[in-house]
């Protein structure tokens, strides 16, 4: 049975992956920085009959915490097939570039990259005892330095100090972590989920979680021959899938 951890999974888009990998009968790590509120969704997942998840706690922003999830996934599974790295803050919008305080951006990049990437790091080795290791780094359509500079492009005057530069460093982490790891079986991509109806902006989105699970679990997927260093995006580029960075 292969595995996956999923950041941030117990409610809206990583909640929904979390139901549609079960689906398919892997066993999940449901992370969640709140331990209450992650063994609550692992309870409603198995009260659906989806009994191969386990709660896991893990604050991205704390190194301890992290540290403490990968003994505590290693005690379980020499093996981790799937890493999703879903977890993420927006800081709350507007975010003025001339106003908006350095220390939310700081706060928000310490989700957003920082956190990625000592996830990434702390669950490497198990991840490399996979045969076919998938990372997905959950990115946004925010993050496309290409399209901010396009006046046509839908979301062009959808600036931010924190929220849109932060994603675009993680897709940038993305790009170097790829290219470290092509000589391996690792796939490692960015995925854009769209614009969907979560808390996370107030159900604002029109997207439903379903389909924008549906993307990230897709790239979890791929096979041997499936890309890596890539960043999906059904919202950015609705005919290719492929968003310019």
């Amino acid at each position: 049975m292969k595995t996956a951890l999923i950041t941030g999974a117990n409610k809206s888009i990583g909640f929904e992956t979390a139901r549609q990998l079960l689906q398919l009968g892997y066993h999940v790590y449901l992370g969640s920085r709140d331990q209450a509120k992650g063994q609550q969704a692992a309870d409603q997942l198995k009260a659906e009959g989806l009994a191969e998840v386990e709660a896991l706690p893990i604050d991205v922003t704390d190194p301890a915490s992290i540290a403490a999830a990968r003994a505590e996934l290693g005690q379980k599974t020499r093996v981790l097939d799937v890493l999703i790295n879903n977890a993420g803050i927006s800081g709350g919008m507007p975010q003025p570039t001339l106003t908006t305080a350095v220390s939310l951006v700081r706060d928000v990049f310490e989700t957003n990259v920082f956190g990625v990437m000592e996830v990434t790091q702390a669950f490497l080795d198990l991840l490399r005892e996979s045969a076919a290791p998938r990372i997905v780094n959950v990115t946004s359509g925010l993050g496309s330095l290409t399209l901010h500079n396009d006046p046509t492009w839908k979301y062009y005057p959808v600036k931010g100090a924190a929220y849109g530069p932060s994603k675009a460093a993680l897709n940038a982490y993305t790009i170097m972590l790829a290219y470290e790891l092509r000589e391996t079986p690792f796939k490692v991509n960015a995925v854009d989920p769209g614009y969907t109806a979560t808390d996370f902006n107030h159900h604002s989105g029109p997207g439903s979680v379903q389909d924008a699970a549906a993307r990230v679990v897709k790239a979890a997927l791929l096979g041997p021959d499936g890309p890596t260093s890539q960043f999906f995006s059904d919202d950015n580029a609705p005919k290719t899938g492929i968003s310019p960075w």
